[in-house]
C-alpha cells in the first residue's frame, strides 16, 4: 500500500484532541432538555400531546439513555475493535506506521467519548432519579457489517469492515453537527456533543484516507465483490427498525390507558423514512465514497444507482 499521500494527524492530536484540552462537563439542573425534540418522533405525536404530554420528560430521559449507550456500543465495540487491529497490526490489510500510529489515537478518542457518555448517563440518573430501561445490546452498524460481510468472500471481510465503519464515521459527523447546535438543548449536552465533533471530524478524515488507500491497491475483482455488498450494507445501516423496537418498549411503560397505548403503537409502527437519494444521511454517505475513491468505480455506481440522483446516474 502506497502511503505517500497519506497525511497524518498525530501533531494536531497532541496540541487538540478533547481528551488532552477539556475539563469535565457537568450536566446542569435547568429547564431545557435533555434530548431534541426532533430526534423523538413519540412525543410530537398527535396522540402523545393529547394523552400524555406529562410524560414528554420521562421519554425524552430514556431516549438520552439509549443515546449514551448507543454511542458506548459504537465507540468501544465496532470502532474501536477495528481502530485497534489496524493499530496493532493485526488487520488484514497492512497499513504503514504513520496510519498504525492514528488508528491508536483514534481508540483513545473512542474510549474517551464512552467513558465521557457513561459519566453524564449517571450524573442523569443521580440528578433525575429517573433508570434507564432495559437498553438495546445492538446498533444499526452492528447488524450491518456482518450481513455485508456475508456477500463476499472471506479474504474481504476486513476490507467491507473498514469501509463500513469508515461510513458510520463520516456519517455520525454529520448526526453529532446537528445534535450540538439545537438550542433547546441543556449547555453541557451540546457541549458534550460539540466535544465529540471536534474529534469525529478528525476521525473522519483518517477513516476517509484509510479507504482511498485500500481501494487505490484493490484489484478489480475484489472491488466488484465489495460493490454488491454496499447496498446491503446500506440497507441494513439505514434502518429505523431498532428504534422502532425501542420505542414501543417506551410506550409500555407509560401510565396511559389501553386506547392511548394502541393508538401509540399504530403511530409508530406507521412510521417510516424512505432510504433514497434525498434522505440526509444518504448524502453524506454518497459524499464519503465520492471522496475517498470508491464511487469512481463503475461497478460500485451500478450497485448504488438507487441512491444516486438522476444527474449522477447519467453522468
Amino acid at each position: 500500500m502506497n502511503a505517500a499521500h497519506y497525511q497524518s494527524f498525530a501533531d494536531d492530536w497532541e496540541r487538540r484532541a478533547t481528551i488532552r484540552t477539556r475539563p469535565r462537563r457537568m450536566l446542569e439542573d435547568d429547564d431545557k432538555l435533555i434530548f431534541p425534540l426532533c430526534r423523538q418522533p413519540l412525543v410530537l405525536s398527535a396522540t402523545f400531546l393529547k394523552h400524555c404530554p406529562q410524560w414528554r420528560d420521562f421519554v425524552l430521559m430514556q431516549s438520552f439513555y439509549k443515546f449514551i449507550n448507543d454511542v458506548v456500543i459504537f465507540e468501544t465495540e465496532i470502532v474501536d475493535k477495528t481502530a485497534r487491529s489496524i493499530a496493532k497490526n493485526r488487520f488484514s490489510l497492512p497499513f504503514p506506521l504513520a496510519c498504525r500510529y492514528d488508528a491508536m489515537t483514534v481508540v483513545v478518542d473512542e474510549d474517551y467519548h464512552a467513558l465521557v457518555a457513561l459519566d453524564f448517563l449517571q450524573q442523569a440518573v443521580e440528578m433525575t432519579g429517573i433508570q434507564p430501561l432495559d437498553l438495546p445490546g445492538q446498533i444499526e452498524l452492528g447488524r450491518a457489517l456482518p450481513a455485508a460481510q456475508a456477500q463476499v468472500p472471506v479474504c474481504l471481510h476486513d476490507a467491507v469492515e473498514l469501509i463500513g465503519v469508515a461510513i458510520a464515521e463520516n456519517t455520525v459527523t454529520h448526526d453529532v453537527a446537528a445534535f450540538s447546535k439545537d438550542g433547546s438543548v441543556k449547555s453541557s449536552v451540546r457541549g458534550l456533543m460539540a466535544d465529540h465533533l471536534f474529534d469525529e471530524g478528525r476521525h473522519a478524515r483518517f477513516w476517509t484516507q484509510l479507504v482511498r488507500l485500500y481501494w487505490q491497491s484493490a484489484s478489480p475483482q475484489d472491488r466488484d465483490h465489495i460493490a454488491q455488498a454496499l447496498p446491503v450494507f446500506l440497507t441494513h445501516y439505514l434502518t429505523n427498525d431498532l428504534q422502532k423496537d425501542f420505542d414501543l418498549q417506551l410506550i409500555e411503560h407509560l401510565v396511559i390507558s389501553a386506547d392511548a397505548r394502541l393508538a401509540l403503537r399504530d403511530e409508530i409502527q406507521a412510521l417510516d423514512f424512505p432510504i433514497t437519494h434525498q434522505h440526509p444521511l444518504v448524502t453524506n454517505i454518497m459524499g464519503f465514497l465520492h471522496h475517498s475513491g470508491v464511487l469512481q468505480t463503475p461497478s460500485v455506481a451500478r450497485a448504488l444507482s438507487d441512491y444516486l440522483p438522476v444527474a449522477r446516474k447519467l453522468a
